[in-house]
């Protein structure tokens, strides 16, 4: 097995620790936020740069494999040249890397910095919560995860309204130029304040299965990520994007328990908190992106609300994320951490069992209601989650530990999204069917619309029109079926609290 330095965190005075919090949530905040912020920016790119839908959504497969090739080399590189020096390192080639995107000039240009971007914003993440854990006392892990936290949920959240914003009325180039700031800062706080690891220098690099698991994560995101567009298994590239992701990730997991000194320690899968904390944290990612992937068109196509109002109905969602986590922050040490992750997960369930009865008559009130029960609901359940995931979990551990953690959470996200939009298109087209059964000229309703005047259906535009409410129907009961979807998912979470121990409770 690897050899490895036992970090035991120091006692910081309490004014370093504020600084340094605020330093590692500017890189937390700034990673976070572009994994969204540039979606609502690809329209406004695709013009510029002249190319197809197929063609600029790579702006955004490139950036997504990327980060999720690189990011568990974290733990060994932190090993060898240091946490701070790879936190620095990481801070300037992602604000640089940033610029760059916002400076391109061709799509070629753009879809290499946008991998730049992912390859330097992979450790940012689970380096930003290991220092964290590092920097506070164990009975302080819970408020520090709940600042932690923030960052992480809260600016995928914000970000489609920020950079919807920013696109109106400056330019899309501002999605990443917002970066420099916050890449500023960060760099100043985490050099002056955070402090430097010992480093492992015997560390061997496992070559092979980093080969292995960069393969299978790369296929595997390729094949999430392109599947919706190729029509899935009718598209030879997907069927080989899947088989080379199951095939390399089986040979890497007998690598890891065969191998001497494998690219991932299997000593970590003993803990288990940690691997109930990974299960938990995949089926969380499932939930985060998936609603805010669903919500936007919903309101836009199918409500009619322009960019700037979905934004702004939205917002709330992520206040009610930050209010979660600050009842976290107070609770943490005080009540047990599982009560909170199950009431966390009950208020998801209710917020997603009353989005499922939306219709085109929803009020914004309903919106904003039942988006702020889902935030607190997953406040609540996310730092608890990372503060219970690793309390048993070794020192030793923590970079490659969290660095794991940030990527299945982040497959998560992945498998969630291809999930929802793939049942959706499924589901239109299932309803759209069986609501055109009911088309014909005993039906009472049809006859009463047609004698008002409502649908002429003896003209080609008649008969559009009939067409178009009834695909619209068919479509908000696919969103309907989506959102019942995730609230099973959030059903299938509450057996797991059970294996979850509570911190202190085993060795």
């Amino acid at each position: 097995m690897n050899s490895h330095v036992e970090a035991v965190p120091e006692e910081e005075p309490a004014s370093k620790r504020a600084f340094i919090t605020l330093s590692v949530m500017l890189a937390t905040i700034m990673q976070a936020l572009d994994t969204t912020i540039a979606n609502v920016a690809l329209p406004h790119m695709k013009g510029t740069m002249s190319a197809t839908q197929d063609q600029i959504s790579w702006v955004l497969t490139s950036y997504i494999v990327a980060s999720a090739i690189a990011m568990p080399l974290t733990g060994f590189v932190a090993a060898r040249i240091g946490r701070k020096r790879l936190f620095l390192f990481s801070v300037v080639g992602f604000t640089f890397a940033s610029v760059l995107c916002g400076a391109a000039q061709s799509l070629e240009q753009i879809i290499l910095f946008r991998l730049l971007q992912g390859i330097f914003g992979a450790s940012l993440v689970p380096l930003s919560q290991s220092v964290l854990l590092d920097t506070y006392p164990t009975e302080q892990h819970g408020s520090a995860m709940a600042m932690w936290g923030v960052g992480v949920m809260v600016g995928p959240i914000l970000g489609p309204s920020l950079g919807g914003w920013l696109t109106e009325y400056y330019n899309w180039r501002w999605v990443f130029y917002i970066n420099v700031p916050f890449g500023i800062m960060a760099w100043l706080g985490i050099a002056a304040y955070v402090k430097e690891t010992k480093l492992d220098p015997d560390r061997r690099f496992d070559l092979f299965g980093f080969a292995l698991l960069g393969i299978a994560i790369g296929s595997l995101q390729m094949f999430l990520d392109r599947g919706e567009s190729l029509n899935w298994f009718s598209s030879l590239e997907v069927i080989i994007e899947a088989s080379l992701a199951a095939l390399t990730f089986y040979m890497f997991a007998v690598h890891m328990f065969t191998h001497r000194a494998p690219f991932l320690d299997p000593m970590m899968f003993k803990d288990r908190n940690y691997v109930v904390g990974l299960l938990f944290g995949f089926m969380i990612g499932v939930i985060l992106l998936a609603t805010m992937a669903l919500l936007p068109p919903f309101l836009q196509n199918l409500m009619g609300y322009p960019v700037l109002d979905v934004g702004l109905l939205l917002t709330p969602r992520g206040f009610g994320t930050m209010t979660g986590m600050m009842i976290v922050g107070r609770l943490s040490g005080k009540v047990d951490l599982r009560y909170l992750v199950t009431i966390g997960l009950l208020l998801m369930i209710v917020s997603l069992w009353q989005m499922t009865k939306f219709s085109v008559d929803v009020t914004r009130w309903e919106i904003v209601w039942t988006g702020t029960v889902q935030g607190l609901g997953l406040g609540l359940v996310f730092v608890p989650l990372s503060t219970l995931t690793f309390s048993t979990l070794a020192p030793r551990y923590r970079n490659e530990g969290t660095a794991l953690y940030s990527l299945v959470r982040n497959i998560g996200s992945s498998i969630g999204i291809s999930l929802v939009t793939t049942y959706l298109s499924h589901r239109v087209q299932i309803n759209h069917a069986v609501y055109a059964e009911h088309i014909n000229h005993f039906n009472p309703a049809l006859q009463d619309a047609v004698q008002k005047g409502v649908y002429d259906l003896s003209t080609t535009s008649g008969l559009v029109n009939l067409n178009n409410m009834v695909t619209k129907q068919a479509s908000i009961f696919g969103y309907l079926q989506d959102f019942r979807f995730m609230m099973y998912v959030c059903i299938i979470m509450l057996p797991l609290l059970v294996l979850l121990r509570r911190p202190g409770a085993s060795k």
